[in-house]
């Protein structure tokens, strides 16, 4: 007799929990961007001694630049307000940068040759 009970309540919870609206309903899903719209890094691998990289994206506002090794290690941030970055200080190697801009954030490799 518990069985046909706890049958029952189970049957009814779950009916009424979708009838409810608690069930998912992918009609109310919101995309979310959440990455910098057309974000470009040029010329990238970087090589012949250039000293520039240039920090593209749709909107074009200030970017904070972060530039880590391969291992995770920040080795320097600065802040970005036109398109042209100086790269004098780096040795050849691979970086990953972290260009946020607005609240949005994006990740890239950056290759020195």
């Amino acid at each position: 007799m518990k069985k046909n009970y706890f049958l029952t309540l189970f049957f009814a919870l779950a009916f009424f929990t979708t009838f409810l609206g608690f069930g998912q309903n992918s009609a109310n899903t919101i995309f979310i961007q959440q990455d910098i719209e057309d974000l470009s890094i040029y010329p990238n691998p970087v090589s012949n001694g250039k000293t520039f990289i240039y920090i593209t994206s749709k909107l074009n506002l200030t970017k904070k630049i972060e530039f880590y090794d391969v291992l995770g290690k920040q080795i320097f941030s600065t802040v970005l307000t036109g398109k042209e970055l100086n790269i004098s200080n780096l040795s050849k190697g691979v970086y990953v940068l972290r260009i946020t801009e607005g609240n949005f954030s994006e990740t890239r490799k950056l290759v020195i040759k």
